[in-house]
């Protein structure tokens, strides 16, 4: 059976400045950073204590684009303080935490220009 996520691709146009955005100010940890091939490397984060993955990836013309949504959303514990403390850091937030029937969401973007939901659980 699927036990979970093992990791989801996030296009770049540059793996240096994205390690560092996310590593620095959003709080990943690195978990692989070998070269992939010529021109790039397959960098591997880990999310908090979970087994999902993110990889900063460069692809080309018939792939991903960077400056796009994503189509899913980071959880945490409370939307309101993860938003202070990452906002602190440099993140740059789209949208201030909302409070909605079903929970409470923001959205930021990386250096790229890929948006992301962060949402409460």
């Amino acid at each position: 059976m699927i036990s979970h996520i093992k990791f989801v691709s996030i296009p770049t146009a540059d793996q240096d400045r994205s390690l560092k955005f996310w590593t620095e100010r959003v709080g990943f940890r690195v978990l692989t950073d070998q070269p992939f091939n010529d021109t790039q490397r397959w960098i591997e984060l880990r999310v908090g204590s979970s087994d999902t993955r993110l990889v900063l990836f460069m692809f080309d013309d018939s792939g991903l684009k960077p400056g796009s949504a994503f189509n899913g959303a980071f959880a945490c514990d409370n939307v309101d303080q993860t938003y202070q403390d990452l906002s602190a850091r440099g993140v740059e937030f789209v949208s201030a935490p909302q409070k909605q029937p079903w929970g409470t969401f923001a959205s930021f973007k990386d250096p790229d220009g890929n948006q992301f939901v962060l949402s409460s659980r």
